[in-house]
């Protein structure tokens, strides 16, 4: 059976979020902001899942509908089958947000959808009573301009969450964006990549991942696989694609620190991802570092000033930085950053630049595609 899939993403990355349905095989791909919608059956979900990058969970849509008070939200949520989805035994939590609208009371909301879910169900089964004893099947909504979207969630931990890192370092970078990074670089194995500030790891293992066709969620667990209506043999048969879908290719991926502690961390992550065979580790300073070769792709994350560093500190080392990096012309450089200055203290305007966002921190991802790639291009 078609049903209606909802992918919410960090601010920036509904495009990529788009493509990598798309090339999913995805049909009635959409984007808007904060999310992209698809049409697809279980087998489909199960795909997104195992193989989504840069999404942050795959949910099922049950119902939208327009509410500007209780009772038509109430009405609303009573009107949608759930009982197609969720048994009489299932828990079913209710969590969600409300955006410039006239219900705007988090709790409240979740106390009506609750109370309205409690008595489809119950009317559905004929119970007056549910013991929610059994799997659980989250329920989501949003309320965005007087309009409810319920879904239910497939996912579980979001996507995010690959199973490498159980520890990050100071400033971890979430591995969706790390992976919309990369990405946005088109880098796909064939040429040197380095990460000078790697941190825990994050975007040299998503660059290995990607470089090896490897789906980033092959390994780890989802809520779907619990679910009664989602065939148990689509998700041993969607793994067993996927990995026959993998590269085995000689890779070229270095990656460094000047803190020991944060290289030591980085290829602990990244023997748990499967991929440190793939990755050179090292300890270096980033201005300083000797580049491994004349030509190549360079994707960094350094530290910010209100996150990491003092900003002055911070924007010393942009200085530092561009100075380097300026006789590197054959590599193309992608750094992000949320200093508003920093192509001033980097010392040169990007080619390219586009608005990311790293949790809350608004950031521009700046685009240097060096001498050598732009007279490719001409």
């Amino acid at each position: 059976m078609k049903n209606e899939y909802a992918v919410p993403c960090l601010f920036g990355l509904e495009g990529i979020a788009g493509d990598e349905l798309r090339r999913l095989g995805m049909e009635n791909v959409r984007v808007e902001n904060g999310r992209v919608l698809f049409s697809g059956e279980e087998r489909d979900m199960v795909k997104a899942n195992i193989c989504l990058r840069t999404g942050e969970r795959v949910l099922l849509v049950l119902a939208e509908f327009p509410a500007k008070s209780f009772e038509e939200l109430f009405q609303g949520v009573c009107h949608t089958h759930l009982e197609r989805f969720i048994p009489k035994d299932g828990q079913f939590p209710v969590k969600g947000h409300c955006l410039n609208s006239q219900l705007m009371s988090v709790p409240d909301c979740q106390a009506i959808i609750k109370k309205a879910a409690s008595k489809r169900l119950g009317e559905a089964y004929g119970l007056s009573w549910l013991p929610e004893d059994g799997t659980k099947f989250q329920l989501q909504f949003a309320i965005l301009n007087d309009r409810v979207s319920l879904y239910l969630d497939t996912t579980g931990a979001g996507l995010h969450k690959r199973g490498y890192r159980p520890v990050g370092n100071v400033a971890p970078l979430r591995e969706t964006l790390a992976a919309a990074m990369v990405l946005l670089t088109h880098y796909r194995g064939r040429e040197v990549f380095l990460d000078p500030f790697c941190g825990s790891g994050t975007i040299p293992i998503e660059a290995a991942l990607i470089a090896m066709n490897r789906a980033p969620g092959i390994n780890r667990h989802f809520a779907a696989e619990n679910f009664p209506f989602v065939e148990k043999t689509l998700w041993k048969e969607e793994r067993e694609a996927a990995k026959n879908r993998e590269f085995h290719g000689d890779y070229k991926i270095f990656a460094s620190d000047n803190d020991p502690a944060c290289v030591s961390l980085s290829m602990a992550n990244a023997r748990r991802a499967g991929v440190d065979k793939r990755i050179v580790f090292e300890d270096a300073d980033a201005p300083s570092r000797k580049f491994p070769a004349a030509e190549g792709i360079l994707v960094a994350n350094p530290p910010y000033g209100q996150r990491m560093m003092e900003q002055r500190t911070a924007q010393a080392l942009y200085e530092r930085l561009g100075r380097r990096l300026k006789t590197e012309k054959g590599w193309k450089q992608y750094i992000i950053t949320s200093e508003p200055e920093f192509e001033r203290y980097f010392g040169r305007k990007a080619d390219k630049k586009r608005k990311l966002y790293n949790g809350m921190i608004q950031c521009n991802y700046y685009m240097y595609l060096g001498d050598m790639a732009k007279g490719r291009k001409k």
